[in-house]
């Protein structure tokens, strides 16, 4: 049977990376083949597909790849979260928390409607800044956040937890708990 497991099983893990002592969970083997990418995109179109969504928001950068696939498949629209600077249009920002500092993101003042109901999509949970601030954005604009869903979470980090007490449903497909 093809589900979590077997895209656990195709994440490479690369120790030390981007410094030491981390292990780095790099998805980039999912993308690669076309088997796991189809079973990946699948695991997130039938859990979405009866679900009442206006639009799928993807978080730069991996989270574009996925959010717009699954967006296409639901027959959704898609929404960019992007890096400060890198869009064109007038847009609202959020600024969140990194582990040595802190980093803005920023959509689209036109990007979505009071009353819209958002799937809110990246590859990974850490420590819950990115989707938190992708939140808080797609709320600044009137926009209700129906779940936050990410290939990995790394729960010992804590994102997982801060998401859920600040009343985010998550939907994860694999943990690698205690690593």
């Amino acid at each position: 049977m093809l589900d979590a497991d077997y895209i656990k099983r195709e994440i490479r893990t690369v120790p030390n990376w981007p410094e030491p002592g981390v292990m780095f969970r790099d998805i980039t083997p999912l993308l690669q083949n076309p088997k796991t990418l189809r079973v990946l995109i699948d695991l997130f179109v039938h859990r979405y597909m009866d679900q009442d969504l206006d639009l799928v928001a993807g978080i730069d950068a991996r989270g574009f790849i996925l959010g717009a696939i699954v967006a296409y498949e639901l027959n959704l629209g898609f929404v960019p979260i992007r890096k400060k600077g890198k869009l064109p249009f007038t847009t609202v920002e959020e600024q969140y928390e990194l582990e040595y500092g802190s980093a803005t993101v920023e959509l689209h003042a036109d990007a979505c409607k009071p009353g819209d109901r958002v799937l809110l999509i990246d590859d990974l949970i850490a420590t819950g800044g990115t989707m938190m601030a992708g939140k808080r954005l797609l709320e600044k604009l009137g926009a209700v956040v129906v779940e936050g869903a990410a290939i990995v979470d790394l729960p010992e980090l804590g994102g997982s937890k801060k998401l859920r007490d600040a009343g985010l449903v998550l939907h994860t497909l694999v943990d690698f708990a205690g690593h």
